[in-house]
């Protein structure tokens, strides 16, 4: 495999730089509008898979912003403790999501989420082994670039799954929620 240079390593980071706060963005729409309004805001269970995928997301776009950057400035022991670190943290993440995931109600009945959800579970062990598998015990920058690349692409066609699945959940009609009861007598008078 050709040697990877820090100018290639550096334009990965600010791709996923960009991508991050663009999400961030796109999760604070998502906090203001009708629709996470609507599923009773933090304790409904597609709201809290939402979540949960909110922070993946994060996880898959910070691998790609934090290992470049400790390849380009530190030494390479630092990229080794910051992509275990971050690849850690994606495992946890996705085994939160794929729990919420099987939970009822959790995808909104959005085919899309579920099988997002198996494909990038499948691409998390992907991405984890691909250094050690490619470089042996220390890898090099080279090794490091695969998984990294798979973290954008998984992190961003979650990004549009999600996106996706918000147009599939405005299609399902949302319960009404239930009118607040009085706990004042009424001012009019029956026969």
């Amino acid at each position: 495999m050709r040697e990877v240079t820090d100018e290639v390593l550096l334009g990965l980071a600010g791709i996923a730089a960009t991508l991050v706060g663009t999400f961030i963005v796109a999760v604070f729409f998502y906090l203001d509008s009708v629709l996470h309004r609507s599923r009773g805001a933090a304790r409904s269970a597609p709201d809290q898979y939402m979540r949960a995928g909110a922070r993946w997301v994060l996880i898959a776009y910070s691998l790609p912003l934090v290992v470049p950057l400790a390849l380009v400035g530190a030494e390479p022991v630092w990229a080794r403790v910051a992509f275990v670190t971050f690849a850690a943290a994606l495992v946890v993440a996705t085994v939160d999501t794929t729990r919420r995931v099987l939970k009822k109600g959790a995808t909104r009945r959005s085919p899309a989420l579920a099988a997002n959800e198996a494909f990038t579970s499948f691409a998390v062990v992907a991405l984890v082994v691909l250094p050690w598998t490619l470089g042996g015990s220390t890898p090099s920058a080279s090794d490091y670039l695969p998984s990294l690349l798979l973290a954008l692409a998984i992190g961003f066609t979650s990004t549009a799954t999600v996106i996706m699945s918000v147009f599939d959940a405005e299609r399902t009609p949302v319960p009404a929620p239930e009118a607040p009861v009085s706990s004042r007598p009424s001012s009019t008078r029956g026969p």
